[in-house]
């Protein structure tokens, strides 16, 4: 399936394109605003498709803005050096201390030995514990860490009929709770970061690390129960007598890690320190009006290379080779989308975009929300959610503004939409990784993904539509 999507993008990307240069621009659209739609088309339908991989096609607005004339080779290049890139670098980097000192995997387990030993009770426990470790590092090492701790309970009990729900239940709540713990922090997800940036560069909207804490984690805290609730009491309908064996293999695997090494108090005390600062640096601007988020990330992440482990052996917290699968991808992927997102304001895109979408006005703002959110979270299932949120994000900021509304009123939702989807195993890298495991068929992830999809619907728009005016406006 993924194969051939790739072959028809491939030549849809440039066929497209080329008949919308040959043919005149709209009424009312630029000739440049029209080669802008043109490029921006090439990329939408090849990130996609994903007829070559994103980040190379993150790259194209370096050569296709300057070629076509709609921009010189400075205003192509310098949002791929947006503050928020490196925002979310510094986070990578620390991820990668948590990752190589095997703290995550501590907090991890030790989460896990506290919530019991009932099926219900092990599922909101692998559900807490993989939103928490993702809201600090990337989803997809996060399902990497936590699939082999849920895999070895289940294989306690390999053979028993009884538990096959559960297993299937085990081995999603992982990838679920992953999805949703990525939203509640600016680096949980790429999404989230691309927004921050977007909004940064074209509406001069800033969004602080701890103010979007206050959006982010009470989505979290509602979102999670709902799942619970959904995959525990209606779609599996678990037994929630004791499971044997459970405890003891948790309390086997805890145990098996040792006390804490130096690198893992270092690695703690850097990732309690950097999130303080995170939290508190509204209030320490007054101060020190030149500390920001991002400098906070690399302050954070230059501190994992200078902690010495060992003296002796000239032993770091981190390496520079400990960097290298770090997904570096991402830091372009959110370059270019803000290149091209630049480029459409520039040319005067955005606003001939926004002036499509006036008759919608007197349409009450929460089915607004609703509409942008269920788009989004549908769409997602079908592409990565970075692909989703760099060829959206723009098009609903625009839709926004035309209608008389705040930017952040249609963004922020449509943002956290894209990071929730549940159906596809193409959907999030958390989704791909459990679907590989083997525990999960299909027909299953779809079958239970689409219902937490609506109720994802109605728990964005409700949330989000309460709070965005409180925290934001």
């Amino acid at each position: 399936m993924e194969n051939i999507r790739q072959k028809i993008g491939f030549p849809l990307g440039i066929v497209i394109p080329a008949i919308m240069m040959w043919m005149d621009a709209p009424e009312g659209m630029s000739e440049q605003a029209w080669k802008v739609a043109a490029i921006g088309s090439w990329m939408a339908i090849w990130w996609v498709t994903e007829a070559i991989p994103i980040a190379a096609t993150a790259l194209m607005p370096i050569l296709l803005l300057p070629l076509f004339e709609v921009g010189n080779i400075r205003e192509a290049t310098s949002p791929y050096a947006n503050p928020t890139i490196y925002l979310f670098l510094g986070g990578f980097i620390i991820a990668a201390a948590m990752e190589k000192s095997n703290l995550h995997r501590r907090i991890a387990l030790n989460v896990l030995k506290r919530v019991g030993v009932k099926p219900s009770s092990i599922i909101m426990g692998f559900l807490i514990t993989s939103a928490f470790i993702s809201m600090w590092v990337s989803n997809t090492a996060t399902t990497l860490m936590m699939l082999p701790i849920g895999l070895s309970v289940l294989r306690l009990n390999e053979g028993d009929q009884e538990l096959s729900a559960f297993g299937l239940c085990l081995v999603l709540s992982i990838a679920y709770g992953c999805n949703i713990g990525g939203v509640g922090t600016i680096i949980g997800t790429p999404p989230n970061a691309l927004m921050v940036a977007y909004l940064s560069e074209n509406y001069g909207i800033q969004i602080g690390f701890a103010q979007w804490m206050l959006i982010g984690i009470p989505l979290v805290i509602v979102a999670l129960p709902v799942c619970h609730i959904l995959m525990t009491r209606f779609i599996f309908k678990l037994d929630d007598s004791l499971l044997p064996g459970g405890e003891a293999e948790i309390q086997r695997q805890a145990s098996g890690l040792g006390r804490m090494s130096v690198s893992e108090r270092w690695v703690t005390m850097v990732f309690i320190l950097t999130a303080t600062l995170w939290i508190i640096q509204p209030v320490l601007v007054k101060w020190l009006p030149a500390l920001t988020d991002t400098g906070i990330a690399i302050f954070g992440a230059l501190l994992c290379f200078i902690l010495p482990v060992n003296l002796k052996t000239n032993e770091f917290v981190l390496r520079w080779q400990d960097t290298k699968n770090i997904p570096w991808e991402v830091l372009i992927i959110f370059g270019g989308g803000l290149s091209l997102a630049a480029a459409i304001e520039r040319s005067g895109l955005a606003l001939w975009l926004g002036g499509l979408f006036t008759g919608l006005q007197g349409i009450p703002v929460i089915l607004l929300i609703a509409l942008a959110v269920l788009t989004i979270i549908f769409f997602t299932e079908i592409t990565s959610n970075t692909a989703t949120a760099a060829a959206f994000i723009p098009v609903l900021a625009t839709v926004a503004v035309a209608l008389g509304l705040d930017p952040l009123q249609l963004v922020v939702p449509a943002t956290i939409a894209a990071s929730f989807a549940f159906m596809m195993p193409v959907g999030t890298p958390p989704n791909a990784i459990v679907y590989a495991s083997g525990y999960v068929s299909l027909p299953q992830m779809a079958k239970v993904g689409f219902w937490l999809n609506i109720a994802m619907t109605f728990v964005i728009t409700g949330v989000a539509g309460l709070l965005i005016g409180w925290v934001f406006l």
